[in-house]
């Protein structure tokens, strides 16, 4: 009769102490040693290049009269909060990740893609050696793992790809083709100087990376239509809800309470202005 998997198992972990015995090498200290070894290899290297970027970088970015090292400069330029053509990116081992959640729309869908889709991946490769235990280690004679493995890189490494592209803004396209103003002719607003400044402002902030305005736009993470926003409710109410949405219920959506009062009122002047306007429907 054939043996069974746990009889198996026992006598090939006999037989591996007995090759130990004979011609292996001891855990302690051999083992060991090699890892404190790499241990301060990696330690070293680290160090090393903390070096080379503390004493090769200038004071300042380039531009500012001192070029930065091989490694990047001392420090940047100081952040500015209220700025509104900045665009946020995750670091790049986050690329595949972020590129996930732009496939998933929000909120039906997108916990497949941060919890679901990771999580699972994630149980299946800590649970490999619970149920892959064969001793064949040739890739050969493994097609199913070798599979596995190859579209895992491929697939993590177009996302990556595609996240790395990926076109996150249309402020500067619109505002360079002047569709803004286009805005303000067609919703009747043509000469109000605070709402044609908010129009702008919406195009730069990166309000049209979520919703819609006369057809422009992503329309993702289920945010509304604000063409015809301005008949709900006035400017005071916008720059409320600008400053604080979760106030108002709406804990995707962050607070644009960082642009100021000035921009949060231009903001508001122009939403209160888009009653709705003749336009496809379609996003150009």
């Amino acid at each position: 009769m054939a043996k069974g998997l746990g009889e198996q198992n026992r006598e090939w972990f006999a037989r591996y102490k007995e090759d130990v015995k004979k011609e292996g090498k001891a855990f302690f200290p051999r083992a060991m040693l090699h890892d404190t070894v790499m241990g301060f290899v990696v330690v070293g290297v680290i160090i090393g290049l903390a070096v080379i970027w503390y004493y090769g970088a200038g004071d300042s970015p380039e531009g500012e009269g001192l070029e930065p090292g091989i490694l990047g400069p001392l420090y940047a330029a100081p952040a500015e909060p209220g700025t509104t053509d900045f665009i946020p990116r995750p670091d790049w081992y986050f690329y595949f990740l972020f590129y996930l959640l732009r496939i998933f729309e929000w909120p039906e869908t997108v916990v497949v893609a941060t919890v679901g889709i990771p999580t699972v991946l994630l149980v299946l490769l800590l649970g490999l050696p619970f149920y892959d235990r064969r001793r064949e280690r040739r890739p050969s004679r493994r097609p199913v793992a070798m599979v596995a493995a190859l579209l895992t890189v491929l697939s993590m490494g177009v996302l990556s790809y595609k996240g790395a592209t990926a076109e996150e803004s249309l402020g500067s396209t619109l505002i360079a083709d002047g569709v803004p103003k286009e805005w303000a002719e067609e919703q009747g607003f043509a000469g109000n100087e605070r709402a044609e400044a908010g129009a702008t402002l919406f195009a730069q902030a990166g309000c049209l990376q979520c919703h819609i305005y006369l057809g422009f736009g992503a329309g993702a993470l289920g945010a509304p239509d604000l063409s015809e926003i301005g008949q709900t409710n006035d400017t005071e109410y916008f720059v409320q809800y600008l400053s604080n949405p979760a106030r108002f219920g709406n804990t995707v959506m962050g607070s644009y309470s960082y642009l100021g009062e000035e921009n949060l009122a231009a903001l508001g002047a122009f939403l209160e202005a888009s009653k709705g306007g003749e336009s496809d429907s379609d996003s150009r």
